[in-house]
């Protein structure tokens, strides 16, 4: 037996992010925080809407994550709900406005989107080499 440490196969699996891209100020927040993140290789950015239409293909994908960030925009949590009720419950979430951003008042400037952005990206990096049961 080799002394070499087992490595997580969480690593090897895509991190996906989803975004609420409501119709407020504050939904577009969180789809362009989710954007930035992709665009810097925190991870994909993965389609809500297929899960939410129980695109089986989508649902496999996002299963086969190594992990999972959905970024609301407000409490309404739309994100969060949708892959919990296509089953997927083992993810990050973040919420814009637990940052201190407000429905109506949280214009999609680069300091809102960079906030939740960071935020986001410390969910990522807080999570980095865990490995669960529910994902290889």
């Amino acid at each position: 037996m080799s002394d070499t440490k087992q490595s997580c196969e969480c690593n090897a699996a895509p991190t996906l992010i989803f975004a609420c891209s409501g119709g407020a100020d504050i939904g577009e927040v969180a789809d362009r925080a989710a954007r930035s993140l992709a665009a810097a290789g925190a991870g994909k950015m993965f389609c809500l809407a297929g899960i939410g239409g129980r695109i089986e293909s989508f649902i496999a994908a996002t299963g086969g994550a190594g992990k999972i960030l959905a970024i609301d925009g407000c409490p309404m949590d739309c994100a969060r709900k949708t892959l919990e009720s296509a089953g997927i419950a083992d993810f990050q979430h973040l919420r814009a406005t637990d940052l201190g951003l407000m429905k109506g008042q949280a214009p999609a400037t680069p300091e809102t989107i960079e906030r939740v952005a960071r935020r986001g990206q410390e969910l990522l990096a807080a999570t980095q080499g865990e490995c669960t049961g529910d994902r290889p």
